[in-house]
């Protein structure tokens, strides 16, 4: 692998989803998530760090240290078993294995991070505590995410979709359709901030100059792969990075996003936006901090 990485990061993603259901809720239906208080769409870090995840493991096909950790049909502790497995230590030992050795607890977590991508770049909480107590650790990951918030507030449509075929001989004597439903949001655009620390890969999960291109590459891709019916139209619109010269940077990260606006082209606000042209971003370079960069994917 590539060399840790040196430098601290802080990013920007702009998404937009259109006639779809970004990320449902399913304490309200699946009906896309809302501040109830000010209308205004979420999409959660779990949601979107899922898409990632997913991302990489097409990408990268479960190669060496390409792994996923948390992913469908995934049981974790068949992963934690393999680090046991192949540092040698007994499952129902451990006590005595760490009289012998009193660094087993890092070689375990440090196998973690080596093998799967998303604890070197997520972090992970491998407590998971069966009959077999295996303990892998607990790995604070270099690369976090906020929620995202749309720009807009969103309003939520229920659509009534019809079906022809029937579910069973008897509900087909009566009838000859079934209704049903479906939210979208008929447009909305997101902003979502994130965090790389440098600091953390160097101590804790020897996150790579290649890891960060592929997380880059997977940010800016991660709904290409992602294409269904419930979610509509949805894409990355703009990844704004601001690359710091010094591992723990040269500028708070709120006042880089403060350079960062979204605003609406027309000064009427009362007609609703329908597509990523009604909007303009704009990004004050002039006022970088000494120290940070300015790298943009559109």
């Amino acid at each position: 692998m590539s060399e840790v990485i040196k430098n601290r990061y802080d990013f920007v993603v702009l998404f937009d989803v259109e006639n779809g259901n970004p990320n449902g809720d399913p304490d309200s239906g699946n009906m896309p998530r809302v501040d109830a208080e000010t209308q205004y769409g979420i999409v959660t870090d779990v949601c979107i760090k899922r898409k990632i995840r997913n991302y990489i493991e097409m990408a990268k096909e479960d190669s060496a240290g390409y792994r996923i950790y948390v992913k469908s049909h995934a049981v974790l502790n068949k992963n934690d078993e393999e680090a046991y497995s192949a540092l040698e230590i007994p499952a129902d030992k451990v006590a005595e294995a760490k009289k012998k050795d009193p660094d087993i607890d890092l070689k375990i977590r440090n196998w973690m991070c080596q093998n799967f991508y998303d604890i070197r770049t997520f972090g992970a909480v491998m407590t998971t505590f069966t009959k077999a107590k295996l303990n892998c650790g607990q790995v604070r990951g270099p690369v976090q995410i906020g929620f995202a918030k749309s720009v807009d507030p969103v309003i939520p449509q229920e659509i009534t979709i019809t079906r022809v075929a029937i579910t069973t001989e008897k509900d087909a004597e009566n009838k000859n359709n079934e209704m049903g439903s479906k939210y979208i949001i008929p447009y909305g655009l997101y902003r979502c901030e994130g965090f790389v620390s440098a600091n953390l890969a160097r101590k804790t999960t020897g996150f790579t100059e290649e890891d960060l291109k592929l997380l880059w590459d997977a940010i800016y891709n991660m709904f290409e792969e992602d294409h269904s019916a419930a979610r509509g139209k949805m894409a990355v619109r703009k990844l704004i990075i601001f690359k710091h010269d010094s591992e723990l940077g040269n500028a708070p990260s709120h006042k880089l996003f403060e350079l960062v606006s979204v605003k609406r082209k027309s000064e009427d606000s009362s007609a609703p936006a329908r597509s990523f042209e009604d909007y303009v971003v704009s990004i004050k370079e002039d006022q970088l901090p000494n120290g940070v960069s300015l790298i943009v994917r559109d």
